[in-house]
């Protein structure tokens, strides 16, 4: 008669260090030397499992001003369940430590992180992260998930973004439960489109805003990232609940841009459906002779907008998604959203809401 046998783990090997199974260890990766002889490295948390399983990373803070995510893997490394995982996790709460000290999106060669892979070991401050990144850490993994917020003074309604047609990203997606999952295009340079070129399923989690907090979104990341590794086997079947609602899919989305400059009295806020022609806000100058109003192109899912009332002529207000929910009640489609949204458990048993 045979048996299965659970295969046991081995030691994990990174950057010179050997994590044994059943433990956990934050390594520093040397990234270099600051102006004024500081020293700066890439801090990885590494979880590795008592039993084989998965390599799987979680990313924050590529972007400095996107601490949503910064929150998100503190409580995620807190989190009970984490501490059975089968497989390693490599958690990396800022990769973009100057922008996050900076309270910055960029690095202080002004460049867009996500715009620099694969990168390269000897170009620019951008570059050599971006490899440093990429080859240490995303390409020992099987999967990922990046955790970004919209741009300062805006806002995103929790959201994955994955590219379209690969179906094991696509299950993935669909166990993290958010509200909606958007298949985007790749940027070129971004994490996402190197990732895929070395063979990494990843997707992009987006909710919140920059430099600040939003709890909703915080509880949505943790949950989401405690199913995903559910469904890969990581975490046993009842470590999470799954979501209580299925996603919302979108192939397309909008963004709708102020047509004068002005001051913006916004009607219409994240997770809101809207019809075309709907009104979305006003725009009308200081004294409020001349007002212009911002109105809906077509139906579709308010997945993000500004927060900053003093808009210039062009600046995006509203970004909408165009959902397949035509037939459903608004209220049906609303209520969805929200009781998936306030249904994801706190994991951070010292937080006080």
């Amino acid at each position: 008669m045979t048996t299965n046998r659970v295969k046991k783990q081995k030691p994990f090997e990174f950057a010179g260090v050997s994590i044994e199974p059943g433990s956990r260890r934050t390594v520093d990766i040397p990234l270099g030397v600051l102006s004024n002889h500081t020293p700066v490295s890439l801090p990885v948390h590494v979880i590795n499992g008592r039993k084989r399983g998965p390599v799987i990373f979680v990313s924050a803070a590529i972007h400095g001003d996107e601490i949503n995510g910064v929150e998100i893997v503190r409580r995620l490394l807190h989190a009970k369940p984490v501490d059975r995982i089968a497989g390693t996790l490599l958690a990396v709460p800022i990769v973009n430590a100057i922008g996050f000290l900076n309270h910055s999106r960029y690095l202080s060669d002004r460049r867009d992180l996500n715009r620099s892979f694969p990168g390269s070991e000897t170009g620019s401050m951008a570059a050599r992260l971006a490899h440093t990144f990429l080859n240490m850490v995303v390409a020992r993994c099987d999967a990922g998930i990046d955790l970004h917020s919209a741009a300062i003074h805006r806002t995103n309604l929790p959201q994955i973004r994955i590219s379209a047609d690969d179906p094991g990203t696509i299950r993935l997606a669909e166990a993290f439960g958010a509200p909606l999952i958007l298949k985007s295009g790749l940027r070129e340079g971004s994490l996402r489109q190197a990732a895929i070129s070395r063979g990494v399923e990843i997707m992009v989690y987006e909710a919140g805003e920059g430099l600040r907090f939003d709890e909703l979104a915080i509880r949505a990341g943790v949950t989401g990232i405690l199913r995903v590794m559910q469904s890969l086997g990581m975490l046993g079947p009842k470590a999470v609940r799954s979501a209580r609602t299925q996603p919302l899919f979108s192939h397309s989305s909008k963004w709708v841009r102020a047509p004068a400059g002005g001051i913006l009295r916004a009607y219409k806020g994240t997770g809101e459906w809207v019809t075309g022609g709907d009104l979305l806000g006003i725009v009308s100058d200081p004294f409020g002779v001349n007002e212009t109003e911002v109105r809906a192109a077509t139906a579709g899912l308010v997945i993000g907008r500004t927060n900053l009332p003093v808009v210039n002529e062009g600046e995006a207000l509203f970004h909408i998604a165009s959902v397949d929910e035509a037939g459903l009640p608004a209220e049906t489609r609303i209520g969805r959203i929200e009781a998936q949204l306030q249904s994801d458990p706190l994991f951070d048993e010292d937080e006080i809401i």
